[in-house]
């Protein structure tokens, strides 16, 4: 389950082009912060991928990817060209392949690292999906399979991909578009495979001329999963807001990627514990609540510079968004997280504020530290519009290193008000969580 939205540089006073995504998956699967410089490679050069090995490019571009622990492929990321993807697993009606191939994270990961456009993107992961195809478990606990949704943009463009098998179709995104794990292409907008319209009609998904491609390849049986269609829904209300505001910006963004549902001001009316939806900050439960939103990534793509804010950490609501930029990146993110804590990752250190404050009472929690959090970020957003456009790599440098000790910093001072809990064992919820914490072998640590 993941939310991705995009808007474009029609719908922004700036004419930039803003991107964000809250990565949903199992809540024991840290995601970790990558980059990974430019490279040269030799002609007969190979890549390893999760589960298949392709040919290398010989040129390969700077990225920065926020991936799930045991992938090789990312959730999101983006290149030092601009060119930022999200994808989203979607289902259709014929079951996804089991059979190891490309996952959708590889097919993200591969564009990112050869195409210097969103439109070259489209173009690499098609060509890819056609040649190698896509499959295997995507699942971290629990098996996963599932086709491939993605949301491609750079400064000047931005794309909606979907695919089924080796098929897909593609739409040119207007002045903003969302997408969740949900089939979304209604019309043959942009483009298609060749082989497309013959599947559905051959499958007996529909007619021929297809009217409506979203309703032909969507699997009806699984719309109920992770509430997908009620979700994009709701990012789109949320956009179409922020696209009609005189001064959009990131933080903007930042909030569509914290909403919880409900009226503004509302925080107290919800809690993941006694929740019955699914929101866009999504926090995993008991039963059939088992993800959560595991890393949120925002993206300020313009023609003199971009700029990404990432978590890096679970729960964008009571995370801080910190800058990177591709040319001055920090050193390091740390060590590599696993499914086991280990309090010297920044995955599993802000773990223990998070599961901390879920068995408090995480919407006090939220309200007693949102106007620190909101402020920080503020001053973040100030602190890197100075040297964003025309700024020394030396001052990038140094306001990223700023942002990033400053937003841990706090956090730290926040885990530290929290005191340590002794859930109630007679609650599913709790039952739930001592039973992810002890997997993670932290039951008693958080």
């Amino acid at each position: 389950m993941c939310d991705t939205a995009v808007l474009t540089p029609s719908a922004t006073a700036d004419r930039s082009m803003l991107f964000g995504k809250n990565s949903d998956r199992q809540r024991n699967e840290a995601q970790y912060l990558e980059y990974i410089p430019s490279g040269l490679h030799a002609p007969d050069a190979s890549v390893a991928c999760t589960y298949l090995t392709v040919p290398q490019v010989a040129r390969t571009r700077a990225v920065l990817l926020s991936r799930p622990f045991w992938m090789w492929g990312a959730e999101m990321g983006a290149n030092d060209c601009g060119v930022t993807i999200g994808n989203e697993g979607i289902h259709a009606r014929a079951p996804a392949s089991d059979k190891m191939a490309l996952t959708g994270m590889d097919l993200l990961r591969l564009a990112l690292e050869r195409a210097d456009s969103a439109a070259e993107a489209v173009e690499v992961i098609t060509s890819l999906l056609e040649q190698f195809g896509q499959g295997g478990n995507c699942g971290h606990i629990t098996p996963n399979f599932y086709n491939n949704g993605f949301l491609v943009a750079d400064a000047s463009e931005a794309f909606v991909l979907e695919t089924v098998g080796k098929e897909w179709l593609v739409e040119r995104v207007g002045q903003f578009r969302t997408l969740s794990n949900a089939y979304s292409i209604r019309a043959d907008a942009g483009g298609k495979s060749p082989g497309l319209d013959r599947l559905i009609t051959e499958s007996g998904w529909s007619r021929a001329p297809i009217c409506d491609y979203a309703a032909a390849i969507g699997n009806p049986n699984r719309e109920h999963i992770g509430n997908a269609q009620a979700r994009c829904a709701r990012s789109t209300l949320l956009m179409s807001d922020v696209a009609g505001s005189a001064r959009v910006s990131v933080l903007d963004l930042i909030v569509v990627l914290r909403d919880h549902g409900g009226a503004a001001g509302s925080v107290h009316s919800w809690n993941p514990e006694f929740s019955s939806h699914y929101t866009l900050c999504m926090h995993a439960g008991s039963g059939d609540r088992p993800g959560q939103t595991v890393s949120s990534w925002v993206s300020e793509l313009t023609r003199g510079g971009d700029v990404h804010w990432v978590t890096g950490t679970a729960a964008p609501c009571i995370s801080i968004f910190k800058p990177v930029f591709l040319d001055s990146p920090p050193t390091t993110f740390g060590p590599t997280p696993a499914d086991q804590f280990d309090p010297r990752t920044l995955w599993w250190r802000h773990e223990r504020l998070h599961r901390r404050a879920l068995l408090n009472d995480l919407p006090a929690f939220i309200e007693s530290i949102r106007h620190e959090r909101d402020e920080l970020e503020e001053d973040f957003a100030r602190l890197v519009r100075a040297v964003l456009n025309g700024g020394k790599q030396a001052d990038r440098t140094e306001v990223t290193a700023r942002c990033w000790k400053a937003a841990l910093e706090l956090e730290e001072r926040w885990f530290q008000r929290l005191h340590k809990t002794r859930p109630a064992r007679d609650s599913p919820y709790s039952q739930a969580w001592i039973q992810m914490n002890r997997m993670a072998g932290s039951d008693g640590l958080l």
